[in-house]
């Protein structure tokens, strides 16, 4: 049985996210529809003293209302770049791995990058192999694949021999089961549950960005991720 899900970009995704890149066969990253301004594609939290914190990456916007992901352009007449890595090197300056993980993190967003998507998914490729995960990954806009929306996504799975789809508790509102069933694919709901592990400043906080575990558990992410 192959496996496959289909997840648009995120910024330093959160636990979740690589959950479900663990849990696939195949990964396809959606970056070809609809940017979603109050999404998660350029914005996520960490963790400080007091509680958590947003990091979000300023993007054009002005005049673009409906524009797909991989055409948002950062926005980089902010200097959002020394923000995110002060504030990641500040909050976390006692956590067990921050002489490992920040470089690294340095090193990829100091880059000179002008479209979102190739910034967020540097990022999680990263992110990813710290981790220990090595699902293949694809990118939507490359695969010649069309469809209304619940189409779409069968379609991928045919071209990579998926007969199951796991997908987020959100795309139940959408998402045809009874179409995938008629097309011998089996729908998985992905019910997450949120692990607990060792964090600095104080109580547990979840939902954060799975910088927050690799700085606080290193080699032992993919266990706690995944148990």
């Amino acid at each position: 049985m192959t496996t496959l899900v289909v997840l648009q970009p995120g910024y330093l995704p959160w636990l979740g996210y690589f959950d479900l890149l663990k849990k696939a066969d195949v990964f396809v990253h959606y970056d070809d529809v609809q940017f979603d301004k109050h999404g998660w594609r350029n914005r996520n939290r960490v963790k400080g003293p007091k509680g958590a914190i947003w990091l979000t990456v300023p993007v054009l916007h002005r005049g673009r209302a409906g524009q797909p992901i991989l055409d948002v352009e950062i926005d980089n007449r902010q200097d959002w770049r020394r923000k995110h890595l002060s504030t990641v090197g500040q909050s976390y300056a006692r956590a067990p791995f921050i002489d490992t993980v920040l470089p690294k993190l340095q090193n990829i967003i100091e880059r000179p990058w002008a479209r979102l998507v190739d910034l967020d998914l540097a990022l999680t490729d990263w992110l990813a192999a710290e981790i220990g995960i090595a699902t293949p990954r694809y990118r939507a806009s490359e695969l010649d694949v069309g469809g209304d929306r619940n189409e779409r996504l069968i379609n991928l799975c045919h071209q990579f021999r998926a007969t199951r789809y796991i997908s987020g508790n959100a795309a139940q509102d959408y998402l045809n089961v009874a179409q995938f069933a008629a097309a011998g694919i089996e729908v998985v709901w992905h019910n997450y549950v949120h692990p607990r592990y060792a964090q600095q400043h104080g109580e547990f906080v979840p939902y954060l960005s799975v910088v927050d575990l690799l700085l606080n558990v290193g080699r032992d992410s993919l266990a706690v991720l995944s148990p």
